[in-house]
């Protein structure tokens, strides 16, 4: 009879404790520092959100580690939906490859619950380069590679292989600089003390909309509304035209999955509004919100692809 008791009181302590959870601040932990594209996307979502679910939500940034400071802070906590991560997938579908050993593993520490956007990459350079569109920027790599300082947020981040990819079918180099976040090398490449960039659209789009960057190339499969003379990679015949960020969020591992399918619906719901719609078309960001499952899937298909490129260009941070 004890044993009976015991089964039958579970699942009341579990949706107990599941409501508890929802008096207390959702945390969003950002696992890079202000200003990038995935601090710009939760926070433009925050508010949508605590309106939705009735619920504080907070925001958390803890850079560092290419992202898996942040990334290990959820996958350690306790899968009760009150703390997610909200990130460029690309820390989670590069980094095994990247890293021989991780403090968390992407696939079986962390729950998906859903992609949020897809913002392609624009290739942009400081106005000063004397370059105006691809074929010029390719012929300037190549016969002068000493020349481009090519500002990036760290090793094996998808935007610095994609400009590898692109470099090497150029037949040429540039100089890499490293800098601790997307934004501050956004920022560098806007003073011109780096004079290339390749990042998201979302943080990228607004110093090419006044005047600041001059975009080179999309990558996608459309060119952006905005900038609707700049074409896409896969117009120009140049390789990684599909790469870009994609967003999305993951709670911790066994956490349940009333709680994932409540913030799942959350996010729908926030993201399907269409003040909001427009305005991540005008961020250059397409909305893709097809739940859970979905987002495991193309997890998985990217941890392969770009696992690959990692693999055989030898690449390893240890």
């Amino acid at each position: 009879m004890t044993t009976r008791r015991s089964l039958l009181a579970a699942p009341v302590l579990l949706l107990a404790g599941h409501a508890a959870a929802q008096d207390r601040p959702l945390r969003i932990v950002v696992p890079f520092p202000p200003g990038g594209s995935s601090d710009i996307l939760a926070r433009i979502l925050q508010p949508e959100l605590q309106r939705v679910l009735n619920q504080v939500v907070v925001i958390d940034n803890r850079g560092g580690a290419a992202g898996n400071l942040g990334a290990d802070n959820v996958a350690k906590s306790p899968p009760d939906g009150t703390s997610i991560l909200l990130t460029d997938t690309g820390i989670l579908t590069a980094g095994p490859s990247l890293f021989a050993r991780l403090p968390y593993d992407p696939a079986t520490d962390l729950a998906p619950i859903t992609l949020l956007t897809f913002a392609p990459y624009i290739m942009a350079v400081h106005p000063s380069v004397p370059a105006q569109n691809g074929a010029e920027l390719a012929a300037l790599v190549k016969a002068e590679p000493s020349r481009i300082n090519f500002a990036h947020s760290g090793v094996g981040a998808l935007n610095h292989l994609t400009l590898l990819v692109v470099a090497q079918h150029w037949g040429g180099t540039v100089t890499e600089v490293f800098y601790r976040g997307g934004m501050i090398g956004i920022q560098a490449a806007v003073t011109n003390e780096s004079q290339l960039i390749v990042n998201g659209a979302t943080a990228v789009l607004p110093f090419v909309k006044d005047g600041r960057l001059r975009a080179i190339a999309v990558t996608g499969p459309n060119r952006l509304p905005d900038l609707p003379d700049v074409p896409t990679f896969r117009e120009l015949g140049w390789p990684a035209w599909d790469a870009g960020i994609g967003q999305g969020t993951l709670a911790p591992a066994r956490t349940p999955d009333a709680a994932i399918q409540r913030l799942y619906g959350a996010f729908r719901q926030v993201l399907a509004e269409p003040a909001m719609a427009a305005r991540m078309a005008g961020l250059g960001a397409e909305i893709r919100t097809e739940g859970p499952d979905a987002f495991r899937r193309q997890l998985a298909a990217e941890t392969e692809t770009w696992g690959t490129i990692v693999r055989a260009r030898g690449i390893r941070l240890d």
